[in-house]
């Protein structure tokens, strides 16, 4: 695991008004590497199918953001016409192979239409109202995460009624840096996201998320079967 990020020198976007929302995991049906995350000292939250989308997902809540465990459940709709553009189809069958397992999802509480660093197209989902978009980033690899960002204002505080309050100690959601063999190679989509200080890239042999949160205390986990680092620092929030 790459050490990417000094105690006094953490990685936020300085850039319009987006923030780090969430983070997806594609993992295998049913999620079971959430057992990793259980023993840990994480609490687990509710679990949501996305209709017409094929896929379903394990929830891991913090005061900000959240961690999704996402799997296909139905390749007809993940395969579908409306779906297929997003590639979630050859991510997760491609999985530890040729595609990264990761996604990343950024919003903006302020702005309906927030300004994007990348080109985008939009993904109108059959779950969404249908004024309602996610604008996906185009021309990332399949060795990349894939990027999203919903097109209405989007606070990164979870609904009250989620379990926040982890033994393990992890708070808020902060930042996160990816690990790729080759990061002086990057599509323009990736290389404008890191431009912007939405996230840091760091030298990895295999897929890798380094995800840093405020903390009770310090942690450092490391989570071989989610390709996952979770770093936790003591921070004053009152």
């Amino acid at each position: 695991m790459a050490e990417f990020l000094k105690p006094d020198t953490p990685v936020i976007s300085n850039h319009m008004s987006l923030r780090l929302h969430h983070i997806f995991v594609l993992t295998s049906a049913g999620g079971p590497e959430a057992a990793a995350l259980l023993d840990a000292g994480l609490v687990e939250g509710s679990r949501n199918v996305h209709p017409g989308q094929g896929t379903a997902n394990r929830r891991f809540f913090f005061e900000s953001g959240f961690l999704e465990l996402l799997w296909v459940h139905n390749e007809a709709e993940v395969r579908s016409d409306l779906t297929a553009p997003t590639q979630l189809w050859q991510r997760w069958a491609g999985r530890g192979s040729t595609s990264s397992p990761f996604g990343l999802c950024f919003s903006s509480a302020d702005d309906p239409v927030p300004d994007l660093p990348f080109p985008s197209w939009a993904y109108r989902p059959g779950y969404l109202p249908q004024e309602r978009c996610f604008y996906f980033a185009d021309r990332l690899r399949l060795s990349e995460p894939e990027i999203f960002v919903p097109g209405w204002p989007q606070d990164q505080a979870p609904s009250a009624s989620e379990p926040k309050d982890h033994p393990l100690g992890l708070r808020k959601m902060q930042s996160v840096s990816l690990g790729l063999a080759d990061p002086s190679s990057l599509s323009d989509s990736l290389r404008a996201m890191r431009d912007a200080g939405l996230l840091a890239i760091h030298p990895s042999s295999a897929p890798e998320l380094v995800i840093e949160f405020t903390a009770r205390r310090d942690v450092k986990l490391d989570i071989p079967a989610l390709g996952l680092c979770l770093l936790g620092r003591p921070c004053d929030t009152h």
